[in-house]
């Protein structure tokens, strides 16, 4: 459908107020799934960053890669092994982990970025020790647990006008690799930043009151009731830990976390510069009641 221009107009003015309550504000985006895999839906994704970021948002993208990783390991006749939804990870794995994630993935994400117009710089767990980490599980092998986050390095690409890039592998002091969750990841990088929001992109709608139905999307969910929704198995899965994650966020000073559907064309964007929303929104008790 064609917009006339004052059908546009209408449309930015009634941005106006959201641009007005991000502006200088940092929200962090935790990027993958589909909306990572799809050549046309990344490009809307990198799209709706840079907007935000022209209008005076501070986006800090973190990024996972769990498809391209397993393809590359494939490549070299590796299988990849999952115990509690966390890849195994020997000294081989963690090489290709880093190859793909700091190198091919995140390059091409700061190549697309500019290509559109933004201006973004590539980080990675182990720049300015960003990401500390010690070994989570000896089972596990280099899959890593956050100790620490140096914000610093953030800071500064924000400083300088730039859209932060970050992947998610982390290190120790004595120089070893880790593999990092990139929910885990993103929780705690926004949790430092004490972001405005956090907006998590996944493959579904939201939290669903029931799994069958769309339209049954619970829009909002105080973190105390969360427990609760759990033990009904409304949150059940693979959203237990994502919710976990949004929880983390919340009680570590991020105001709202968003759990949204990265599948559905500038979701980012419904989410931040609407009054309706897209997606399930967690907040603390002082934020609870509205956008």
């Amino acid at each position: 459908m064609e917009l006339s221009n004052t059908q546009r107009a209408e449309v930015l003015v009634h941005a106006l107020p959201y641009i007005q309550k991000y502006n200088n504000k940092i929200i962090v985006v935790k990027y993958g799934g589909n909306a990572m895999i799809n050549e046309d839906l990344k490009r809307a994704v990198m799209r709706d960053i840079v907007l935000l970021s022209l209008i005076g948002i501070r986006v800090v993208l973190v990024h996972g890669g769990g498809p391209e990783i397993t393809e590359m390991l494939g490549k070299i006749g590796k299988k990849s092994e999952f115990v509690g939804g966390l890849r195994v990870t020997d000294a081989e794995t963690v090489d290709i982990v880093q190859m793909v994630l700091a190198g091919k993935i995140n390059k091409s994400l700061v190549n697309l970025l500019q290509n559109i117009g933004g201006k973004a710089i590539g980080l990675c767990g182990t720049d300015g020790h960003l990401i500390e980490a010690k070994q989570l599980k000896p089972e596990l092998g280099y899959v890593g647990e956050i100790t620490n986050i140096h914000v610093e390095p953030i800071l500064d690409v924000l400083e300088k006008g730039y859209i932060p890039v970050i992947s998610t592998i982390g290190c120790d002091c004595e120089g070893n690799i880790y593999n990092i969750n990139a929910d885990t990841a993103a929780a705690r990088i926004a949790g430092m930043l004490k972001a405005e929001s956090l907006i998590s992109m996944t493959d579904i709608s939201g939290i669903l009151r029931d799994k069958d139905d769309p339209s049954s999307l619970i829009s909002q969910i105080n973190v105390s009731e969360a427990p609760q929704l759990m033990r009904e198995g409304i949150i059940s899965g693979g959203m237990i830990p994502k919710v976990e994650c949004c929880i983390e966020a919340i009680r570590r000073g991020v105001h709202k976390v968003f759990i949204i559907d990265g599948r559905v064309p500038h979701s980012i964007l419904i989410e931040i510069l609407t009054d309706e929303g897209i997606g399930t929104m967690f907040v603390g008790g002082d934020n609870y009641g509205g956008y």
